[in-house]
């Protein structure tokens, strides 16, 4: 067994453990292997262990990733069809390369952006799957619309013919304390409550990372994102 076989082994036991403490399945929770700065046979080996959806945060180098793991898809089981999400904050000059590349898009913070993502996903893909960012914690540093812009920017996006709206996504300030990871948590379901009685069709809650699967979980999350857990510590220096 490799070493990320094994992390993503013991990362599936956090969730399935932290499902099962709060009455869900964990089966309701998808699991997205973030793969920054990590190498091609890295994707590699955590698809052998059966992880399919894997997260980017800078868009040259998840579409370079893209593109090698299809010269190797012939090494991978027939069924692993791997699902690509971006993750990173979206600038308008990497647009297109999200549209054309990408099954998913996390980090919507403005409608602007989310026009350019429509406008350049090919016809003959399906509808770019998007989640809307939402800076609950209110850091000036962070990405993300505020929380009282969310409903208006919902219904903007969902209205939009290549873009899929499926839900809301958080990236909270980190902090040890367990009551304390909740509450952004709990606030991001509330307004994803809120928008989904208008867009009926929302189903994602994208929140949770190494450091707080377990809090993001009891609070409704659907898919978390780990990386360092599955991959250990970045490459390359990025941040």
């Amino acid at each position: 067994m490799s070493a990320i076989e094994g992390n993503l082994q013991a990362v599936r036991q956090r969730i399935s453990a932290a499902a099962k403490r709060c009455g869900r399945s964990a089966a309701a929770i998808t699991l997205l292997a973030v793969s920054k700065t990590r190498p091609a046979s890295d994707i590699v080996k955590a698809a052998l262990a059966g992880q399919r959806d894997f997260g980017e945060n800078y868009a040259q180098e998840g579409v370079d990733k893209i593109i090698a793991l299809r010269a190797l898809a012939g090494t991978l089981p027939e069924d692993a069809r791997l699902i690509w999400h971006f993750i990173g904050p979206l600038q308008g000059n990497k647009t297109k390369w999200i549209a054309e590349y990408f099954d998913w898009a996390h980090s919507i913070d403005r409608l602007r952006i989310a026009e350019r993502l429509s406008a350049q996903r090919p016809e003959g893909l399906l509808p770019l799957r998007v989640c809307v960012q939402v800076n609950v914690s209110g850091e000036a540093s962070k990405q993300g619309c505020a929380p009282e812009e969310t409903l208006d920017l919902c219904r903007a996006v969902a209205a939009l013919p290549r873009l899929e709206l499926r839900g809301l996504m958080c990236l909270p300030a980190p902090t040890p304390d367990f009551s304390a990871q909740c509450r952004p948590f709990a606030r991001l379901r509330q307004l994803f409550m809120e928008a989904k009685a208008q867009c009926p069709a929302l189903d994602t809650l994208s929140m949770g990372m190494s450091g707080d699967l377990e809090a993001a979980v009891q609070s409704g999350g659907t898919m978390v994102r780990i990386g360092s857990a599955i991959f250990g510590q970045r490459m390359n220096g990025k941040k």
